[in-house]
């Protein structure tokens, strides 16, 4: 378990019993069950991290080490879960769409009264004291002797990244008449997660501005009195797509989402978001919110707001909705802020979702990479998104910033919970809108970057650095999902080994900083002043709430929910309706290039500025290739795309 990043701090209803047959087909979608081990107990998959091996082992802790653990609950049937989920989510399933409500999924695959009591009386017989108790989970606190006695594991010191945490040494596990009872145990180890003490929100973030010059569209503004790069003159960058420019490239047509709701989840909670939303819709010539048609569900109290970085995630939220208003101005947005940045309170948003049914669309621009994923947090996630999935919600999440992460943290991965095979991951493009709001192009986002030389004459290592990319790849932990197979070819599915994985993206949108997103924020300034202003942004958090906003539209032409998307997403792709992305959409001979001026303190000239030329088409080891690659998915919404959900889907 881990606390999770924003992307801008990072960088930039059916008969049970036919259902139920179709458990067989799940090989590739797994949940997490016990599994029997000695002295009448049932282990619990995912409990013992990964990182604790025998070089790790610094020895036992303290019996008096204290643990703050939840224990999620698996709920009536789990494996009929997972197949009603992929029943109602498979348009060549004959109870696709057949979604429950919220109190009917409950009933029937919520946890019971009787495995609530059972779970809480053994919990407290082992001398954990009980702290709450919700339909998901049992939250306990007590010290390793305690946790002895619960779950048969010992608590160890082990190394991890310099410092030194407790967690299980060996796999956690309950007494075997509880096995249907128990889904996992999250906790029991104190690397970064746990809520920290009460906290209250800080004021606006420090302030950012872009500096120019700018182009309104691509290629308008051409920078003649730069160098040469490849060849010729460059255009500048984009000073940021409008919601008119986007719907215009992805085909919104005479949609807007009207009867349709967006849920976005982030931690905190900027204090001006209505305000800033109404300012930026203002300013550029976006539709004035209704009364009512932005809300907000809060928590009660917030926690972790230094460790987390809290007005860092404040321009994360204001991206989020202004981008969904953007696409689909009539949608309704409800924002379910986490208490903090931790994933017991990222879940905690997410399940509010789910039990209040709030949206049938979830955004989600937030992530951590796959290596600091425990499998015990994966099942929980997984479990929000299948009870999700029954109800007709799906959940977006975006792919990453950094592309392979091999740069970052020294090892190819992908990020989580983009990796669920119930979530749709949301991959990055650079997008070129033309005059008159004409789609150009697109390629993968993987950007190079070259400084202006001092002399002023040419550009230093042209074409430079790797500078930020969208996230993709292979998951190392989660097998291939149904969907995915004879779209996915195998030299990406088995890109780690034999067996077929899960692969990211699913799906993508504009995420290039370079031709990205204006956004409008309120902000603290050098001189202590606080005002509203607007710069340009991207990055994969800008994609995931294109694509919500796209997919509202598409639930508009649906006149019902699309709930899960993936099977849907993939059954469309490789058709007229998807553009097929690639690096190099105007031959391999002729580089994609913008000229950008930053402000050097980020703010104004006293400081200088710094140009460079941005490269697109280069996102570390990944590509964008023809038919579905690493970086994009199936590719991007096309003309024809939301349309295409008004009927039987035919290629």
């Amino acid at each position: 378990m881990s606390n999770r990043h924003s992307r801008h701090q990072l960088g930039i209803r059916a008969a049970v019993a036919t259902v139920s047959l179709l458990v067989g087909t799940l090989a590739a979608v797994p949940v997490a069950q016990a599994q029997t081990v000695p002295g009448g107990r049932a282990a619990l998959a995912g409990t013992k991290p990964a990182w604790t091996d025998a070089a790790a082992d610094q020895g036992a802790a303290a019996d008096s080490t204290q643990v703050s653990a939840r224990v999620y609950l698996a709920g009536r049937d789990a494996a009929g879960l997972a197949a009603y989920a992929q029943a109602v989510s498979d348009p060549n399933s004959p109870h696709y769409g057949k979604y429950l409500s919220a109190d009917q999924a409950q009933q029937r695959f919520g946890a019971s009264k009787q495995q609530i009591d059972a779970v809480t009386a053994w919990l407290k017989s082992a001398g954990l004291t009980v702290t709450g108790t919700n339909q998901h989970y049992i939250s306990v606190t007590g010290d390793a002797a305690a946790v002895h006695t619960a779950f048969a594991t010992t608590l160890h010191q082990f190394r991890k990244n310099g410092r030194t945490y407790h967690a299980p040494a060996q796999a956690a596990s309950a007494p075997a008449a509880l096995a249907d009872a128990v889904l996992t145990v999250t906790g029991l180890d104190n690397t970064p997660h746990a809520a920290k003490p009460q906290d209250t929100l800080p004021g606006p973030g420090a302030g950012f501005r872009n500096s120019g010059p700018f182009s309104s569209y691509f290629g308008q503004n051409v920078a003649k009195t730069l160098p040469d790069a490849y060849g010729s003159k460059i255009p500048y960058a984009i000073h940021g797509y409008t919601g008119k420019q986007l719907r215009a490239a992805y085909g919104a047509g005479k949609f807007t989402g009207k009867g349709v709701t967006v849920a976005i989840t982030d931690a905190y909670a900027s204090p001006t978001m209505a305000a800033d939303a109404a300012q930026y819709a203002k300013n550029n010539g976006d539709q004035a919110y209704r009364k009512g048609q932005y809300t907000e569900v809060l928590p009660a109290a917030w926690n972790s707001t230094t460790d987390c970085g809290a007005s860092g995630w404040y321009g994360e939220e204001s991206l989020d909705v202004e981008a969904v208003h953007a696409v689909a101005p009539d949608a309704n947005i409800v924002y379910v802020a986490g208490a903090s940045c931790n994933d017991p309170d990222l879940l905690d948003a997410l399940n509010k979702v789910v039990d209040n049914h709030l949206a049938d669309i979830v955004s989600n621009s937030w992530a951590d990479v796959e290596a600091n994923e425990t499998a015990d947090t994966a099942a929980a996630y997984d479990h929000t998104f299948m009870m999700g999935a029954i109800q007709g919600i799906g959940f977006y999440f975006s792919s990453g910033d950094d592309g392979d992460e091999a740069a970052n943290t020294g090892t190819k991965q992908i990020a989580t919970p983009a990796n669920s095979v119930w979530a749709t991951a949301v991959g990055g493009t650079s997008l070129a809108v033309g005059k008159n709001d004409k789609y150009l192009f697109e390629t993968g986002w993987g950007t190079l970057k070259a400084k202006l030389s001092a002399d002023g004459k040419g550009w230093d290592n042209l074409p430079g650095a790797f500078n930020g990319g969208a996230g993709g790849g292979t998951s190392t932990s989660v097998k291939q999902p149904f969907y995915q197979r004879g779209i996915v070819p195998d030299s990406l599915a088995k890109a780690n080994g034999p067996t077929a994985m899960r692969t990211i993206p699913d799906i993508a949108a504009v995420a290039d900083p370079n031709t990205g997103f204006l956004v409008g924020q309120t902000q603290t300034w050098a001189d202590g002043s606080v005002s509203y202003d607007q710069y340009r942004i991207g990055g994969t958090s800008l994609a995931a709430p294109v694509i919500a906003g796209v997919q509202a539209l598409a639930q508009q032409a649906k006149q019902r929910p699309i709930g899960f998307a993936n099977p849907s997403i993939y059954e469309r792709a490789n058709s007229r309706v998807i553009h097929d992305v690639t690096d190099t959409p105007l031959g391999a001979n002729h580089p994609i290039a913008q000229a950008r001026v930053d402000f050097a303190n980020g703010t104004d000239a006293s400081g200088g500025t710094v140009t460079s030329v941005r490269t697109a088409g280069h996102d570390s080891s990944l590509s964008a290739t023809k038919g579905y690659d690493d970086v994009t998915g199936v590719g991007t919404p096309a003309p024809g795309y939301v349309a295409s959900f008004a009927n039987p889907f035919r290629g």
